[in-house]
């Protein structure tokens, strides 16, 4: 990780501009996750939700995308969504995306 980007205690980033490609790789490699296409297709839609919005998109969002993308209904896409990030949207998924820790969250 660089050594001149700012986390909290948890791991997240304290400024989502700060991230970049390779510091997902990074911040998956602590999470125990391997990245494949499929995270990709999701960070990067976070990504770019928070670019537009400055706000993290809320887990529906993303099952929303999913859905919509893998030609799926809902239930199927947030159940992949679990299977990729097992320890939930935010603790993974927002960390590894550069997202800064939401203070309160539905996790859906």
């Amino acid at each position: 990780m660089k050594a001149t980007i700012e986390r909290d205690a948890e791991g997240y980033l304290l400024n989502p501009d700060d991230w970049d490609e390779d510091m997902a790789k990074e911040l998956a490699q602590e999470e125990g996750i391997e990245l494949n296409p499929t995270h990709w297709q999701i960070l990067r839609f976070i990504r770019e939700y928070f670019s537009e919005h400055r706000i993290v998109p809320d887990v529906r969002h993303v099952d929303d995308y999913l859905a919509s993308q893998q030609d799926m209904d809902k239930k199927d896409a947030k159940k992949i969504l679990f299977d990729l990030f097992p320890y939930g949207y935010v603790k993974q998924a927002c960390k590894i995306s550069g997202m800064r820790k939401p203070r309160a969250w539905s996790t859906g």
